[in-house]
């Protein structure tokens, strides 16, 4: 029993060695978005393009956009190319959701509840939905070729976190910019924490 007691101790410190070691393999990037005035942007997405091309294997998370009160809720997401997203209608009215956008055409004749199939986002681009029934409902939908993405919260904040060491080009877009084709770009490269800020030229809210 003490030799067993022995071998566990002496592994310990290996353990959380390699512990540390992998937990040190990946890093987060704080972004802070302001507009041309200095003030916060919410809703901006960021996302980060590794130098090598390298990505997860796992397959692309899904997502959910929902329908309340005739408004698409979040208004702003992004997703990995090749990801599936949810549109659930929860009104108590029908709803007929449509694209077309050259990224992704696609319509969801009038329907109660949740449609059958999600619908699959395979080209990265922007993506600008809305209902057929309601044309004041509209979300925006970004895909992007990487699972490191991030969205501001209010205070123009967001986090983009497990990223591998490696060189990134990170991008932000958001859907009042006054040239949304002109994304903002920053190269930096990543072995530890960082943090990074943009400042984008935004149309004046409708």
């Amino acid at each position: 029993m003490r030799n067993n007691v022995v071998r566990i101790l002496v592994m310990l410190p290996g353990l959380a060695a390699a512990v540390f070691s992998l937990a040190a393999a990946a890093a987060a990037l704080r972004v802070q978005v302001a507009d041309q005035s200095g003030a916060p942007v919410a809703d901006a997405i960021v996302y980060a393009v590794p130098a090598s091309g390298k990505l997860p294997a796992k397959p692309p998370a899904g997502a959910i956009i929902d329908q309340v009160h005739r408004r698409f809720v979040p208004l702003v997401s992004a997703i990995q190319t090749g990801g599936a997203v949810s549109f659930p209608n929860k009104d108590n009215i029908e709803h007929d959701v449509y694209s077309f956008s050259p990224a992704k055409k696609f319509e969801l004749d009038l329907y109660h509840g949740v449609p059958a199939h999600p619908v699959v986002f395979d080209k990265a681009g922007l993506v600008v939905m809305g209902c057929n029934i309601h044309d004041t409902m509209v979300a925006y939908l970004l895909v992007v070729d990487t699972p490191y993405f991030g969205k501001t919260d209010a205070s123009g904040a967001a986090v983009i976190d497990g990223l591998p060491a490696d060189s990134y080009q990170i991008v932000a877009w958001h859907f009042r910019m006054t040239d949304p084709d002109a994304k903002p770009t920053q190269k930096i490269s990543l072995t530890v924490d960082a943090s990074t800020k943009f400042a984008l030229q935004l149309k004046p809210a409708e």
